[in-house]
């Protein structure tokens, strides 16, 4: 199931097209604007909405500690969503850390899965002149496929609308198949998210593409190199676009917001430019959820002139470290992670999280911005293997029963095998 022109809720939406520069309609006029949903949020949907803007920040804040000197790119809301199906199967405090690493406090697992979904529906198909796509999926090895619990699997089906399929794992044939999956969703901006598998026996997988024109559209005659001054205080020319008219922008502590419309006005880029005596590390770090919607109430129309590089880039990055600095630890240790509403028979320990990859794309020109983001969560069993062979090469246990009315008719131990 694919969900289509749907709205980012969170952390910056900066997320190309290739028409008119005149504006995103065919005549060169701007759509009417959106001015409101088409109904009031619900409470839980309110809750999260202030959960994924924290997440957002925050994990910002933990992947720059980092990166200080890198670009970055990525979507909280494709991380929250492939994280959000696995906590489905989570228990004990490896889901107590997820909930609050995700920032959903105390809300109940069945209001987050169900604000997630009709928060999504609510938003789907409220801007007709920008395209914005969410897929869910989940892949199992079918080792381990008939092991996969079926309640797990009917929740994220109803709130996730995931496909669930089986692949032979040992096959090269499987890495094809994801990759393929990832490219289809991201229209082909996204082709690779996976070289090899390891000892992973499901990949749970969120895809998210989005593309729109800008309200206001950039002429590329006025775009020409301009200089960008590096963090170390160097000077480059980059290619810069530029327009004048009315720019939303604002001021907070700290930093100029610009904030750019899209389509119908549903979805734009907003944008944080540090002051001149500070630098872009030092805004991240102060900034804060609170700082954040004070950025977005700041904005007013000005006619002023607008100068913006051109930037297309693709980002690659394994989250699982800044996730263990938002709390989520145990999902990640072999010894202790509970992912036992996973699977049939499952216990703590027995499943754990070894991947979380998060590959982006991002392409600003003069007409528009088009985005990708493909998160992909890894399960691994540990040395207590639901797929492995088992060799039964230590004392054991055993009986022999009659399993419909559960009699046992003998039972027994085995400390050294004997044939006499």
């Amino acid at each position: 199931m694919r969900f289509t022109r749907r709205v980012a809720v969170g952390f910056i939406a900066a997320v190309s097209a290739c028409q008119s520069p005149s504006g995103t309609g065919g005549d060169g006029v701007a759509p009417d604007s959106i001015k409101a949903l088409s109904r009031q949020l619900t409470a839980s949907e309110k809750a999260l909405i202030p959960a994924s803007d924290t997440f957002g920040v925050t994990l910002l804040g933990a992947i720059n500690n980092t990166r200080t000197n890198e670009n970055i790119f990525i979507s909280p809301l494709s991380i929250s969503l492939a994280l959000g199906m696995t906590m489905n199967g989570a228990g004990g405090n490896t889901y107590n850390e997820m909930r609050l690493g995700l920032g959903f406090g105390t809300l109940a697992q069945d209001q987050i899965n169900q604000s997630y979904k009709s928060l999504v529906d609510l938003l789907l198909g409220l801007d007709s002149h920008v395209t914005f796509k969410i897929a869910n999926a989940i892949w199992s090895d079918q080792r381990f496929a008939t092991a996969v619990e079926p309640a797990f699997l009917t929740t994220v089906r109803q709130y996730f609308g995931a496909e669930a399929r089986v692949l032979d794992f040992s096959s090269p044939s499987a890495v094809t198949t994801i990759n393929t999956w990832a490219s289809d969703q991201t229209a082909g901006k996204i082709k690779k998210v996976l070289d090899e598998i390891g000892d992973e026996v499901m990949f749970l997988m969120n895809a998210i593409y989005f593309k729109g024109d800008w309200r206001t559209a950039f002429d590329p005659k006025d775009t020409r190199p301009q200089p960008f001054k590096l963090l170390s205080g160097q000077s480059i020319n980059v290619e810069t676009m530029y327009r004048k008219g009315n720019v939303r922008r604002g001021q907070i502590s700290g930093a100029t917001v610009v904030d750019l419309p899209y389509g119908g006005d549903a979805f734009s880029m907003t944008i944080l430019l540090p002051d001149s005596t500070s630098d872009v590390n030092a805004l991240i770090r102060s900034l804060t959820p609170n700082t954040w919607r004070q950025a977005q109430a700041s904005v007013q129309t000005a006619n002023v002139g607008l100068y913006l590089p051109k930037i297309k880039l693709s980002w690659k990055g394994e989250i699982r470290p800044e996730l263990a600095t938002l709390g989520m630890r145990d999902m990640q240790n072999p010894a202790v992670a509970d992912l036992s509403k996973l699977a049939r028979g499952a216990r703590p320990g027995d499943l754990y999280i070894s991947k979380v990859q998060h590959d982006t794309y991002v392409d600003v020109n003069e007409v528009g911005t088009e985005a990708a983001a493909v998160t992909t969560v890894g399960v691994t069993p540990t040395s207590i293997c639901l797929t492995c062979d088992v060799r039964i090469d230590r004392p054991y246990l055993f009986a022999i029963r009659e399993r419909l009315s559960g009699t046992v008719l003998f039972v027994g131990k085995i400390v050294r095998p004997e044939i006499n």
